[in-house]
């Protein structure tokens, strides 16, 4: 996996998600229908990584924002991050956009655009 600060990263379009309690709840879709069996739950740290990737980011930008938000440590929040996202790609939630998909930064799931953050 390319863990580069420069990585491209975004959510799967395979995943619906609803925010619960101050958590986000991401099911993954398989063959038109919920996978029950594969609900993630997401904390307060995976949930703002989760709602900034509505637009393709580059890992440092995610970084810089959980620093940011959390008042931690660039490296901790580096390191956080990355471990995060490995995580997120192995399991299918999080993606790598091919280059015409970084071009447009339309949110994901939406027909209308919106501004990023």
């Amino acid at each position: 996996m390319d863990s580069s600060e420069d990585q491209i990263l975004i959510r799967s379009r395979t995943v619906v998600a609803r925010v619960v309690g101050g958590g986000t709840l991401i099911v993954p879709i398989r063959g038109k229908v919920g996978d029950l069996a594969s609900i993630n739950s997401l904390n307060g740290t995976g949930s703002l990584i989760w709602k900034l990737l509505e637009f393709p980011r580059k890992l440092s930008q995610l970084v810089a924002a959980v620093a940011n938000e959390f008042d931690v440590d660039q490296d901790l929040a580096r390191q956080d991050v990355r471990q995060f996202v490995r995580e997120m790609k192995n399991v299918g939630l999080v993606e790598a956009p091919t280059r015409a998909a970084t071009c447009e930064e339309r949110p994901v799931g939406r027909d209308k655009h919106v501004s990023p953050l």
